[in-house]
């Protein structure tokens, strides 16, 4: 099995939004199991899914019918740090973070986008693949940022969930 965390600020929009996708695009498929958590590295711990993120999350056509409503914000732990075979971020600053806080993790956390241009299909195992990815001293740029929709309106919400869907669809197909 996949230990798999999904990592962003608050817990309340980005890494829910990937977590979700994640799931339900691994339903079905062959491979390993993939377990998903997803956390903050600054939360109001919990707190529900807002109803801007339900509302972009249910407007993806592919994930009609879906409950949306047992998430509540966390923030992330040292040992979702170590369970985790990779830790998906979504900005630079997430990355910093786990490099500050948690450098034993380095090596197995990197931005959604940055997984999805340089992360080769397997085989080998992800291990190896990460490894050789070289993560904990690969270089950041903020060119690798989800934008963060809080605080914004309902475009901006649909906006990064649209972003994300195409992100995972590519990530699910390399773990």
């Amino acid at each position: 099995m996949t230990e798999l965390l999904a990592l962003c600020t608050g817990n309340a929009a980005r890494s829910v939004m990937a977590g979700f996708m994640l799931e339900h695009l691994r339903e079905g498929r062959p491979g390993p199991e993939l377990h998903i958590v997803t956390a903050g590295t600054h939360t109001i711990d919990g707190q529900p899914m807002g109803m801007r993120t339900r509302a972009a999350l249910g407007a993806i056509p592919e994930l009609a019918g879906v409950t949306f409503t047992r998430h509540r914000s966390r923030q992330v732990h040292e040992e979702d740090l170590v369970r985790a075979d990779l830790v998906v971020v979504m900005e630079a600053d997430h990355v910093r973070f786990v490099r500050r806080h948690h450098p034993e993790a380095a090596a197995r956390t990197a931005t959604i986008r940055s997984l999805c241009q340089d992360l080769l299909p397997a085989p080998p195992a992800l291990g190896e693949r990460l490894a050789g990815l070289k993560l904990a001293d690969a270089p950041l740029g903020d060119d690798d940022d989800v934008i963060d929709p809080a605080g914004g309106d309902e475009e901006a919400y649909a906006a990064c969930v649209a972003e994300l869907w195409v992100l995972c669809q590519r990530l699910i197909t390399l773990l």
